[in-house]
C-alpha cells in the first residue's frame, strides 16, 4: 500500500498510521525520542530501594572533586606555597578578608568560616558541572506513557529544587545551633516565643502600665520572627534553584537553534552566574550566622 494512500484512509477513518500501517503487514515508523525540560530529577539506576537520579550523580561528582582537590592542596602544604596550594591560599585569604567585612570580627569569621566555604565550593562546583560537554546531553532512552523520553545520565545538582532546598535548611538549621551555643538556649528561644515578655507584666505592670501593652508586642513579633525563618530556606533556595535552571533552559533552547557557535557567549555568562550565585549563598548564609549569634541589647 502506497504512503498516499494510508494517508487518505487515516483521514477518512480519523485512524492513527501506526495502526494502519500494522494492519496492513507493514513496518511501523520509528519515533523520535522527544527530550522534555524537567524541574524534577530523573532515575538513573537503583541500589536496593533507594533511588539515584542523575541530579544527584552529579552532587556526588562534585564532591568527588572536593575530596580529590582536598587530598592534593594537603600534599602541598608548606612554609611557602607554590603551584595549586599558592593559589588557594590566595583565594582563601580574600575569602576571610570579606567574610570579615560581614562578620566585623575574625575570631566569628574563622568559627563560620568551614561550612560557608564549604557551601561556596560545593554550589560552585555543581553550578559549574551543570555546563560541561555531556551534562545533560548524554542519556537513555525511556518509555513513560506509550512515549519514548530521552533521560540524561548526569544534570546540574543546583539545577534540581531538592538539592537547594536541602542546602537551605542545612543553612539555617546550622544558623540556629551556633545561636543556641553562643546566645545560649533559653535566650534564643526567647528571640522566637517570646516568653520572658509574658513573665514580665504581673511582676512590672505596678512601676511600668505601658508594659502591659508593649509586651505582648514583643511576643507577636517573635512568632513572625519564625515565620521569617521558613522565608529565609524559600529565598535561599528558591533563588539558586530559579538563577541555575533557568540558565540550563536558556543553553538547551540556544543549542536547538545553533548548535555550535551560539551558545558559547551564553555559556559564559553561565560561568558568572554560577560564581555569583555561589558567593550570594554563602555570603547571606554568612550574615544568618552572624545575626543568629549577635546578642540582643536593651
Amino acid at each position: 500500500m502506497a504512503i498516499d494512500q494510508i494517508q487518505q484512509i487515516q483521514i477518512e477513518a480519523g485512524g492513527d498510521t501506526q495502526n494502519i500501517l500494522a494492519e496492513e503487514g507493514l513496518p511501523k515508523e520509528k519515533s523520535e525520542p522527544k527530550e522534555e525540560i524537567s524541574l524534577s530529577s530523573e532515575p538513573v539506576f537503583n541500589i536496593g530501594s533507594f533511588t539515584v537520579t542523575n541530579s544527584l550523580l552529579n552532587s556526588w561528582i562534585a564532591v568527588l572533586i572536593i575530596i580529590i582537590l582536598s587530598v592534593l592542596i594537603r600534599r602541598k602544604i608548606s612554609l611557602i606555597p607554590k603551584g595549586i596550594a599558592n593559589w588557594f591560599e590566595v583565594v582563601v585569604e580574600g575569602a576571610l578578608k570579606l567574610a570579615d567585612s560581614v562578620t566585623g570580627s575574625r575570631d566569628k569569621t574563622l568559627k563560620f568560616f568551614p561550612l560557608v566555604f564549604a557551601f561556596f565550593i560545593f554550589i560552585l562546583i555543581n553550578n559549574w558541572l551543570g555546563i560541561l560537554p555531556g551534562i545533560g546531553s548524554i542519556g537513555y532512552i525511556a518509555k513513560h506513557g506509550g512515549e519514548s523520553l530521552f533521560i540524561p545520565y548526569f544534570r546540574g545538582g543546583t539545577a534540581d529544587l531538592n538539592t537547594t532546598i536541602a542546602l537551605a535548611i542545612t543553612a539555617i538549621v546550622a544558623s540556629h545551633i551556633f545561636g543556641i551555643v553562643v546566645v545560649g538556649a533559653w535566650k534564643y528561644f526567647n528571640k522566637f516565643v517570646n516568653i520572658s515578655a509574658l513573665i514580665e507584666i504581673p511582676r512590672k505592670i505596678i512601676k511600668e502600665p505601658t508594659i502591659a501593652l508593649v509586651n505582648p508586642i514583643k511576643f507577636f513579633v517573635g512568632i513572625v520572627e519564625i515565620i521569617g525563618e521558613i522565608a529565609k530556606v524559600a529565598s535561599l533556595s528558591f533563588r539558586l534553584f530559579g538563577n541555575i535552571f533557568a540558565g540550563e533552559v536558556l543553553l538547551m533552547s540556544i543549542a536547538a537553534l545553533a548548535a555550535f557557535i551560539a551558545p558559547i557567549p551564553f555559556m559564559f555568562l553561565e560561568i558568572i552566574v554560577g560564581l555569583v550565585q555561589a558567593l550570594v549563598f554563602s555570603i547571606l548564609t554568612l550574615v544568618f550566622l552572624t545575626i543568629a549569634t549577635t546578642k540582643e541589647e536593651h
